[in-house]
């Protein structure tokens, strides 16, 4: 009878499936908003990361549902629930991004936002690196801690491109063209923002090494 049971909880392994599904789309959406910022294909781009956005939804309520019907976890259930959450809120920051592009009906993006995109990325393939080796966190603390380490030193580089991005906008449009400024200024925002919810993961992820090692 208890064995019967058991068969219908979520095994403990089906959580780090339903983490990397998300990293993939996590993935999928910095690559397409990647793309997006190229100026090229922009509603096809801007369509691609709803729809990863809406996946990605669909997977954190997935992994919270696991989450109160498993008498057992991998890890603490906090640490689960906000692993996952940080995640989602990566991407939901890029379908915000997306947002503002269509209001604005923006067409063309600066180098340095493109070079955003590029660290975005990184950043998300690096998170998407950590996320199977969670399933071995005592072998793999070390790995684990390089790669947040590297998500850290990525967002300072969006913190750069951020800073400088702002100023040569304000050059250009500060006083000429103020709509100009206030919406290239917003997305820069986003942008920076989008690394930020990915440093947020990477300390998500150092937090689950130092509690299971």
């Amino acid at each position: 009878m208890l064995g019967w049971f058991r068969k219908l909880l979520p095994r403990e392994d089906r959580f780090f499936d339903l983490f990397e599904r998300h990293s993939r789309t996590v993935v999928g959406g910095a690559e397409a908003l990647e793309q997006l910022l190229q100026g090229k294909e922009i509603d096809r781009w801007c369509q691609k990361i709803v729809d990863l956005e809406n996946e990605a939804d669909g997977i954190t309520a997935e992994v919270l549902l696991a989450v109160r019907r498993s008498f057992i976890t991998p890890f603490d259930r906090g640490d689960i629930k906000d692993l996952i959450q940080s995640m989602d809120d990566a991407i939901d920051m890029m379908h915000k991004t997306v947002k503002t592009v269509k209001l604005f009906e923006v067409r063309e993006f600066d180098p340095l936002m493109r070079e955003m995109g590029e660290v975005i990325v990184q950043a998300a393939r690096l998170v998407a690196e950590a996320i199977p080796l969670l399933g071995k966190v005592g072998a793999n603390a070390a790995r684990l801690n390089a790669v947040a380490e590297e998500v850290m030193r990525v967002e300072g580089r969006a913190d750069d491109l951020h800073e400088q991005g702002l100023k040569d906008l304000f050059k250009r449009h500060g006083r000429s063209d103020p709509m100009a400024y206030l919406i290239g200024s917003e997305i820069y925002g986003q942008l920076e923002k989008v690394v930020d919810r990915f440093e947020d993961v990477a300390n998500e992820i150092s937090g689950i090494v130092i509690e299971n090692v």
